[in-house]
């Protein structure tokens, strides 16, 4: 599949979220969680999670989004922001707001959050 250490391929699975392709982006994440350890893996499958869990509001499975959206938030929820090379608190929040639109209405989902890396100092 795609070759590359962990943060090229967690690097890669941006690239394809804020794409939209929800997916793919969950195939490159499962690279890089079967490589890591620990903390780091429990963050990157709730990444992996929480994209499936837009894919799955996208398509119309709210009961499915619903799931992995919980599962995802217990693994994001409480990690320190500053552990990862992403804004985690600005996307934490977008994704709670983009959730609870998507799964208080039948309607068709909002645009997805994206991710933005954090500026490096």
């Amino acid at each position: 599949m795609n070759a590359g250490s962990v943060e090229e391929l967690f690097q890669q699975g941006i690239d394809l979220f804020n794409a939209g392709q929800f997916f793919e982006c969950h195939e490159v994440w499962e690279q890089a969680w079967l490589r890591s350890a620990g903390a780091e893996k429990l963050f990157y499958q709730g990444m992996i999670q929480a994209a499936v869990a837009i894919l799955h509001a996208q398509r119309g499975n709210l009961a499915g989004s619903r799931t992995l959206w919980a599962k995802a938030r217990e693994k994001i929820e409480h990690l320190p922001s500053g552990a990862v090379a992403i804004e985690l608190d600005e996307l934490r929040q977008h994704l709670e707001e983009f959730f609870g639109r998507v799964l208080s209405s039948a309607g068709p989902p909002d645009r997805p959050p994206k991710i933005k890396r954090r500026a490096m100092r």
